[in-house]
């Protein structure tokens, strides 16, 4: 049903959590960072964490992963993407007074803007005085974001940090194996490897290939040989 003339949309303010995004199917992650994830999405009064690190380390599926980890425990979780929250985070924020974790992905989408970083600060300080979790994902650390607001800046530093690495060429290989793996798809080496040199090494745009290398040989009943691949992905 459509909301009344001039309502603002719906934000996506939780998503369903892919069951190929789980804390235990996430490659190479820091020593100790897992159990610390786990804890957040599990404990109350777990330490808050803040997971920087570049596109394509991982930092959607961590905050995914921890949701469905919240999900699983009893929680109530909530995934909140910021760059679609930015310039009326106000409001996204106030939808989430009622759960237990919140995963907010993508702090410098809103960083520079004013009233989202003093929208975020008052949330931060009314989540911590409830007790809830918070678990903030940013392609930097606090001190490298352009905020604006100086008391934001300090409460982020306050959080554990965890910092993400980029993949090497055999971390991707290992993130491709276990995806395929999960999918019940069987990936030759020569087959991650073409895909690794032809199609780029970005993780993201790797793992949207896997899934549309899925779906085809799904809808066409085919293995996934390189003939197979050179034809789905349009690279004959």
């Amino acid at each position: 049903m459509s909301g009344a003339p001039g309502a603002t949309p719906q934000l996506p303010l939780s998503l369903r959590y892919p069951p190929d995004q789980r804390l235990e199917g996430f490659v190479r992650a820091p020593e100790g960072a897992i159990a610390q994830l786990r804890a957040l999405a599990r404990e109350a009064g777990a330490d808050w964490l803040y997971v920087e690190g570049a596109s394509g380390t991982g930092k959607t599926h961590l905050g995914l992963a921890v949701c469905a980890e919240a999900e699983q425990a009893g929680r109530r979780p909530a995934y909140l993407p910021l760059r679609a929250a930015a310039g009326r985070l106000h409001e996204a924020l106030e939808a989430l007074e009622a759960v237990d974790v919140v995963a907010l992905d993508g702090l410098e989408a809103v960083a520079g803007n004013r009233a989202d970083e003093v929208a975020l600060f008052d949330f931060h300080n009314r989540a911590r005085a409830s007790g809830r979790g918070v678990l903030y994902l940013a392609s930097a650390g606090p001190a490298a974001l352009p905020l604006v607001l100086p008391d934001l800046r300090s409460r982020l530093g306050q959080c554990t940090r965890i910092a993400l690495a980029t993949l090497d060429d055999e971390g991707r290989r290992e993130v491709l194996r276990d995806r395929a793996r999960r999918r019940g798809l069987v990936l030759e080496e020569a087959a991650i490897d073409w895909l690794l040199t032809r199609t780029g090494r970005d993780l993201s745009q790797l793992l949207a290939l896997l899934e549309r290398i899925d779906r085809e040989s799904l809808a066409a009943q085919r293995r996934v040989t390189m003939p197979f691949l050179r034809r789905a992905l349009g690279l004959d």
